[in-house]
């Protein structure tokens, strides 16, 4: 007897993807659309759309957060890695489009409607928070929401008991590693010059590295500083630039060598990250290297994609609200605007970019051939 099963049988478009389901959840508070102005079911609508790209967009993290948790990661993976990048950047910039969609809403049109929804806000998207989290969004840097009040006190139910969002929030917290931290640790064990996490003087060749790129780095500063003084038009002035380049030069040392960290370990361990971000770029051209380096040229994508999109949602809620107090008790557009400027999860790579120089400039490597490809002989 053969065990495969038969082809579904009568299956319809409609079944399939339970349009007479989907199509019923746009009636609102009363749940009857005939009840509501077109306006109304527009803002349901829309909302409910983007809470299906946040789900498409959270299931792309998952899958992202696992892959780059694997020790090792495999090579072969890291076309896929890119793919799935690009298509989270892109939902982002669907959902970002929507916002236009919103905007066909005039400002006294939402006004007939907008009361009913106190003291319900967007910040309680649950989804949205779940992002952030596992994207790797410090809990330090959060800005309070309403009051004082941080964004889990927000998820819980209205008379203050810990229900299904809650829950969401403080399962995510407790899912780790996020996914920083499990890129920060696939950059952490990159070969730097052929020596890796464990071997022997690994410390002293980053440490040797990370000299001869500042060395290259001051030197291309200093080639900057004699082509812009030549345009100043005072001592005052070129002194105010040499400062100015001096200062660069002062930073990047700073950032490369991790002094902000306090704890030794933590110290070092950052250190490393950040010289195999550097490493990365700057030796992209190495067959070994080419996918790495695309890896973090559409993580940098990805997240000025999301900073666009937050930006994108404060200019469309300025266009129908103005300045007003949000929903939930909010500052509105203000609160909008702040996080969109603060909330970063990959700072080190947007740091990497103000310290790179050219070709000329990198440090040569001692082990290039390190990098190749490689190709088992037949028979070996």
């Amino acid at each position: 007897m053969s065990d495969e099963r038969p082809a579904a049988q009568g299956l319809t478009y409609w079944d399939y993807i339970r349009v007479r389901e989907l199509l019923s959840l746009q009636g609102g508070l009363e749940n009857d659309e005939s009840a509501l102005s077109q306006d109304e079911i527009v803002f349901i609508t829309v909302h409910q759309v983007y809470e299906l790209w946040l789900k498409l967009f959270l299931r792309g993290l998952e899958e992202a957060r696992s892959l780059f948790a694997q020790d090792p990661v495999p090579d072969t993976a890291m076309a896929g890695a890119c793919r799935l990048l690009e298509r989270m950047r892109t939902i982002l910039g669907m959902a970002a489009k929507h916002f236009e969609l919103v905007e066909t809403i005039s400002p006294h049109d939402y006004l007939e409607f907008r009361d009913k929804l106190f003291p319900a806000n967007g910040g309680q998207s649950v989804q949205f928070r779940e992002v952030e989290i596992l994207m790797g969004l410090e809990e330090s840097e959060r800005l309070p929401y309403i009051a004082g009040k941080g964004y889990q006190e927000v998820m819980k139910e209205p008379g203050g008991a810990e229900g299904w969002a809650a829950s969401q929030v403080k399962a995510r917290l407790a899912d780790r590693p996020n996914f920083k931290e499990a890129v920060d640790e696939w950059l952490h064990r990159t070969p730097i010059d052929g020596s890796q996490p464990g071997d022997e003087g690994d410390a002293q060749r980053v440490e040797a590295y990370l000299d001869a790129y500042l060395d290259g780095h001051e030197r291309a500063m200093a080639g900057l500083v004699a082509h812009v003084q030549a345009l100043a038009s005072s001592d005052a002035e070129r002194d105010k630039l040499r400062e100015r380049y001096a200062e660069e030069g002062r930073k990047a040392a700073a950032f490369l060598r991790a002094e902000e960290v306090e704890d030794a370990n933590e110290r070092a361990r950052r250190r490393r990250i950040r010289a195999a971000m550097l490493f990365i770029e700057t030796h992209r051209e190495l067959a070994l290297l080419s996918w790495p380096r695309q890896v973090l040229e559409s993580l940098v994508a990805l997240e000025q994609a999301f900073t666009v999109f937050r930006q994108r949602h404060a200019r469309m809620a300025e266009r129908v609200i103005g300045k007003r107090v949000g929903t939930g008790g909010s500052s509105g557009v203000d609160y909008l605007d702040a996080v969109a400027l603060k909330y970063r999860v990959f700072r080190d790579l947007w740091a990497v970019r103000t310290l790179l120089v050219r070709g000329d400039h990198a440090p040569a490597l001692e082990r290039p051939e390190y990098y190749g490809f490689r190709v088992e002989e037949p028979g070996a």
